[in-house]
């Protein structure tokens, strides 16, 4: 009787423990919380500090990666071109949609987000990796 006393307090430890990071358990009601993936050289405490590492190391890799095609500068094409991408369950991205722009700029955009690198550890739900989507949009002026 003890063990099995024993055995359910270390199992609802574990889970109160686990939902802590990502979900809350309150009475009957547990509600879980997607986990960002973690970029390469993140900190992983807590889920607010892994999801700014996230955003500023994305953004800080579209901003550095960002080319305007030459054959688009030249014929003057501009436009916003908006990515949805999945950060998937083994850490690399995959594009869901390109929308908006000129070929030229659809490939541009699609290429950026592909040279994401590999996440230390992908998006989490319920304690499994999981799927995130995120959307990016990229704004192409000449200034012509």
């Amino acid at each position: 009787m003890i063990k099995r006393i024993l055995l359910i307090l270390c199992l609802f430890a574990g889970c109160t423990m686990m939902a802590q990071k990502s979900g809350n358990v309150s009475g009957n009601t547990v509600t879980m919380r997607e986990v960002p993936p973690v970029w390469p050289g993140c900190p992983q405490e807590d889920i607010q500090a892994i999801n700014a590492c996230f955003t500023k190391n994305l953004i800080k890799h579209v901003s550095a990666r960002f080319r305007y095609p030459e054959d688009a500068l030249k014929n003057n094409e501009e436009g916003v071109v908006t990515v949805e991408f999945w950060i998937k369950e083994d850490g690399t991205p995959e594009i869901q949609s390109v929308e908006g722009g000129t070929k030229s700029l659809q490939e541009a955009s699609r290429k950026n987000i592909l040279s994401i690198p590999k996440m230390e550890q992908p998006g989490m739900l319920n304690g499994k990796p999981h799927k995130i989507i995120y959307t990016v949009p990229f704004t192409y002026k000449t200034g012509k």
